[in-house]
């Protein structure tokens, strides 16, 4: 659940006559796409422009296997960003998503036979701070959900530090996996300089499970009888690394649905991450299942060559 963005990407400066590639992109869209990829039956709550740029998004969700019978079609702005990325896969955006449609998202939309019924319910910080009501929604769903997944998602331009950390202190006692990002969320959010003194203050909160995602490093996972960490595994190629942290946080979620681990879950979500920035903008690569468990494989079987 979430704000569904139009991108607009480049590869060069934004100015005036610099080409660019239209997209639809967005943490709850990119997070929906890599669940469906991975196996999962997934719906999108999101709310949309009442127009033909509204149904022309709700057909790219539909290509991307994501069932659209959760959208919401109102009368409003589409939210939109444009994002330069530079040849390492880097990234500058600016976004024009004040008082979007996206943004009216409310917890009058959250159906509860729904929400109550599903295996897994995904939603992160963003949605939280685009606005009141969808912020509500958030909570909604989270009290409802068996199994609620968040990520912080933390964006100084939405929230403050302090009032993003006090919604996921809220949120905690709630969630099934919480999925931080280590520097910088763990330190802003949680003030903790590991991450597992960031992962043990989370359970302490309430949270059931953690994955303190730490780039290239790796992911440190800390739950009930559980303490691992799971190796990064290396990009084939880096195009563009936008959507990257929302592919592990869909494949992972898709994978527990379906019985994995949440060690063997985690490393399909490193997989998937790893070959989602080969490709250009939030969704324009999203790797099949049977890629990203070859990827997973390979990285494996290298691991096991190089400590040979």
């Amino acid at each position: 659940m979430g704000e569904i963005l139009l991108e607009v990407a480049t590869d060069l400066p934004f100015g005036h006559g610099v080409p660019a590639q239209l997209g639809i992109s967005g943490d709850a869209l990119n997070v929906a796409a890599a669940a469906a990829a991975a196996g999962a039956r997934v719906g999108l709550l999101s709310v949309l422009p009442d127009d033909d740029l509204g149904q022309a998004i709700a057909a790219r969700i539909r290509e991307l296997g994501i069932s659209p019978d959760l959208l919401k079609f109102r009368t409003g702005q589409q939210g939109v960003y444009l994002v330069h990325s530079d040849p390492e896969g880097q990234r500058e955006f600016s976004y024009a998503r004040t008082g979007s449609v996206g943004s009216t998202l409310s917890a009058e939309d959250v159906d509860a036979a729904v929400f109550s019924t599903a295996k897994a319910v995904i939603a992160g910080g963003i949605a939280c701070a685009i606005s009141p009501s969808s912020r509500a929604a958030v909570l909604k769903a989270s009290a409802l959900s068996r199994r609620f997944i968040f990520d912080p998602n933390f964006r100084p331009r939405l929230a403050s530090a302090e009032e993003a950390a006090a919604m996921l202190a809220e949120l905690a006692p709630r969630t099934f996996l919480a999925t931080p990002s280590f520097p910088g969320e763990t330190s802003a959010l949680l003030d903790c300089a590991t991450p597992k003194e960031a992962a043990d203050k989370l359970r302490g909160l309430g949270a059931a499970n953690v994955a303190v995602t730490c780039g290239a490093d790796g992911i440190q996972l800390e739950g009930d009888q559980l303490s691992s960490w799971v190796e990064a595994i290396p990009a084939p190629s880096v195009v563009d690394q936008t959507g990257a942290g929302d592919a592990f946080v869909g494949t992972l979620t898709a994978r527990m649905v379906l019985g994995d681990s949440l060690p063997v879950a985690a490393r399909y979500g490193a997989a998937a991450a790893s070959l989602v920035v080969g490709g250009k903008g939030g969704t324009g690569l999203i790797p099949t299942f049977e890629q990203t468990n070859a990827h997973a494989h390979r990285a494996a079987e290298g691991e096991l060559t190089s400590h040979a």
